[in-house]
């Protein structure tokens, strides 16, 4: 990642057997240059997918999505941290999953809508039940 920080996400079944498909049907059949033998994912030469690739590959599928909105990997990021929030993940996680070394980091993506506010305090004010 951003600043060579290894970052820990857990992953679901369904993840896991795709990532292994790929790692056992796809990645062997690349020719890997030896200092990425440890990357997940490369590009089609064999080596790191480099940020600027990513943003690439982003920026076409929203194209061929037809979304006109922009999108990048820090919408991806922003969205990934308020989804989790959204969904009852506390700070120190999303924290940790995203990297930050301060949480005051991690609270600038957790913006909140005023719906989901008024959502949260019907669903668990103790007056509300």
């Amino acid at each position: 990642g951003k600043g060579n920080k290894e970052r820990l996400v857990p992953l679901g079944s369904y993840s896991k057997k795709y990532i292994l498909i790929y790692k056992e049907e796809i990645r062997v059949l690349k020719n890997i240059k030896p200092a990425d033998k440890d990357v997940l994912f490369l590009n089609r030469n064999g080596g790191k997918i480099t940020r600027a690739m990513i943003f690439t590959i982003i920026k076409d599928a929203v194209r061929s999505a037809g979304i006109s909105k922009t999108v990048s990997p820090h919408t991806f990021r922003h969205s990934f941290a308020t989804h989790l929030l959204e969904n009852g993940a506390d700070l120190r996680t999303i924290q940790l999953m995203m990297g930050h070394e301060s949480i005051t980091t991690t609270e600038i993506y957790t913006h909140l809508d005023n719906q989901h506010l008024k959502k949260v305090m019907h669903q668990f004010h103790p007056r509300n039940k």
